[in-house]
């Protein structure tokens, strides 16, 4: 069964992403493991934009431990993407991160799929539970259930 597209609405934080050349395959469009790494930047940007990740030094870091993608439309070079990023479950020392990505300004994800980080002390790996600022800032980008966007036809 094929997933339903979400749209823009699904998620709260935004990333515009220019393709690159090199990012087209041998089919013409952006190979699969080009989307892995624009749902990893996303989710780093946000955290190190917002002062909850300092990569060099920071004394607990997320380990991924999980991904999906769900491939909907093809993106190729010269497209821009716009990566849209939501917490969808947020535990004791993990977060579960629902990623869109959009083509261009179309309203509906070209891909979308999840970004699990488990949050462990950078020294013994061992789980460590958020801290309050990173869940703080975390629950700025919950995800709440959305309204699909209307098309300027009324349609949906």
């Amino acid at each position: 069964m094929r997933a339903t597209p979400k749209d823009r609405t699904a998620f709260r934080y935004f990333l515009t992403i220019t393709t690159r050349w090199m990012d087209n395959d041998v089919y013409g469009h952006v190979n699969n493991v080009v989307y892995y790494s624009w749902f990893d930047t996303v989710v780093n940007q946000f955290l190190v934009a917002n002062g909850a990740l300092d990569i060099q030094t920071s004394g607990t870091i997320g380990l991924v431990v999980e991904t999906q993608c769900t491939y909907l439309n093809s993106i190729t070079f010269p497209d821009t993407v716009v990566a849209g990023l939501a917490v969808s479950k947020l535990g004791n020392s993990s977060v579960r991160y629902e990623v869109g990505i959009f083509k261009n300004e179309e309203l509906t994800a070209s891909a979308q799929g999840q970004f699990v980080h488990v949050y462990v002390n950078r020294h013994t790996r061992r789980p460590a539970p958020l801290s309050s600022e990173l869940r703080t800032l975390l629950q700025t980008i919950i995800q709440e259930q959305s309204q699909p966007l209307t098309q300027p036809n009324g349609g949906v």
